[in-house]
């Protein structure tokens, strides 16, 4: 990949999950949500301070993390959907 975020941004990798109803009815492209779950591909280097120390992201490159429904930018490179996110977007990593 050729993407470097910078400072307290990340590059997440959507993953694309099949959603479907309770009684098992697989919902077509058009009624799915975007999900809120990737891999974290790349990692800034950190929220830059005013004193000009960085500190460190909590997040690292193949965790699992929920985002925010609304946050971040969505961008395709190579056919890979991809999210870029600011580190305060991110509300989980999945363990």
């Amino acid at each position: 990949m050729n993407l470097k975020p910078l400072g307290d941004k990340i590059v997440v990798e959507v993953i694309d999950e099949p959603q479907t109803t309770a009684s098992g009815i697989v919902l077509p492209d058009t009624a799915k949500e975007k999900s809120q779950r990737g891999k974290v591909l790349a990692i800034g280097s950190g929220k830059l301070l005013d004193n000009g120390e960085r500190v460190a992201l909590e997040v690292s490159v193949g965790d699992t993390v929920v985002f925010a429904k609304y946050g971040g930018t969505e961008m395709t490179l190579d056919g890979q959907e991809l999210m870029i996110l600011s580190e305060r977007d991110v509300h989980a990593i999945v363990e």
